[in-house]
């Protein structure tokens, strides 16, 4: 109903009771509409994982628009930024940013550092990498499996951001490209990798109170800022329960099977699972376990 309609049916003393509430008048003396109540103001810390100051950012929607935020307050360019973690300065794939940003948690931005030139003999079918991205560009090394050809060649990190392969620039590519390009590199033969290692600084613990971990407050059930490539971003509560339903009732589990059952070891099956199930940004813990179980449904 139009609002000039509706304040011709109420008293004139509710109409005066509106105004004293709040609501502004024009010059003529009619009433305005009465203010939208505005959205929730969200406010996250930050700093650089080497070391600075501590910063404030909000208004953000996606990763893009939350690196560009955070290098606004530090005055680098967005470009800088390899990816961010939650609540640890170290680099700790197990604590990365991904769609989902805890309310509490403080964000530390891994920034360029070192760059390295490496030469791998590739002795084996399987590198033993396991590769993510940060949804803005970068590609990078998540896991290094024990024994494998990458674990022999000790100048590769975990975290290192992997730029270029065999001389082609490989920056604004997915990770599961990335992970193809490299099984398809041949057996006994050399190939090289233009490395870029996030900044480092001493050990140190967070320089604020960053509240529990994410994984410790996802048992119990939290808010967090969920982010999208598209549209604007949402505050969701997440509990354990409610995932546990939308993988069993949502066809994840027999995708998870599929996934799986072709696959030789759990890098493998985690490459996979990011191409497939990436949204879900499940941990590694539990990539394990069900690399596990679908081992077990194999052999049987």
């Amino acid at each position: 109903m139009p609002l000039g309609l509706l304040r011709k049916k109420k008293p004139k003393s509710k109409e005066t009771s509106r105004l004293v509430e709040g609501e502004q008048a024009d010059a003529a003396g009619s009433s305005l509409p009465h203010p939208t109540v505005p959205t929730r103001r969200l406010v996250f810390h930050t700093q650089l994982a080497h070391g600075s100051a501590t910063g404030r950012v909000e208004d953000f929607s996606s990763i893009k628009e939350l690196y560009a935020k955070i290098a606004g307050v530090f005055e680098i360019s967005p470009s800088e930024i390899l990816y961010c973690t939650l609540n640890t300065p170290k680099v700790d794939m197990g604590k990365l940013l991904g769609t989902q940003i805890g309310l509490e948690d403080f964000i530390f931005a891994h920034v360029k550092g070192i760059k390295k030139e490496v030469n791998v003999y590739k002795s084996e079918d399987s590198l033993g990498l396991t590769i993510t991205d940060n949804g803005a560009g970068y590609a990078f090394i998540k896991r290094i499996k024990d024994g494998s050809v990458i674990d022999s060649v000790k100048t590769i990190c975990v975290g290192d951001h992997i730029e270029s392969i065999n001389g082609e620039n490989i920056v604004g590519w997915r990770h599961f490209d990335v992970a193809k390009k490299l099984k398809e590199l041949k057996k006994e033969e050399l190939f090289t990798l233009k490395l870029i290692e996030p900044k480092k600084a001493f050990e140190i613990e967070p320089r604020s109170k960053a509240g529990k971990s994410s994984t410790e407050k996802i048992g119990t059930g939290r808010e967090t800022l969920r982010l999208r490539s598209k549209g604007p971003a949402t505050v969701e509560e997440v509990k354990r329960t409610d995932l546990q339903t939308a993988y069993r009732g949502s066809g994840v589990t027999t995708t998870m099977f599929e996934a799986g059952k072709d696959k030789g070891n759990p890098d493998e099956f985690a490459v996979a699972l990011d191409e497939t199930l990436g949204d879900f940004a499940f941990p590694d813990e539990f990539v394990f376990d069900v690399w596990g179980v679908i081992g077990d449904a194999k052999r049987e």
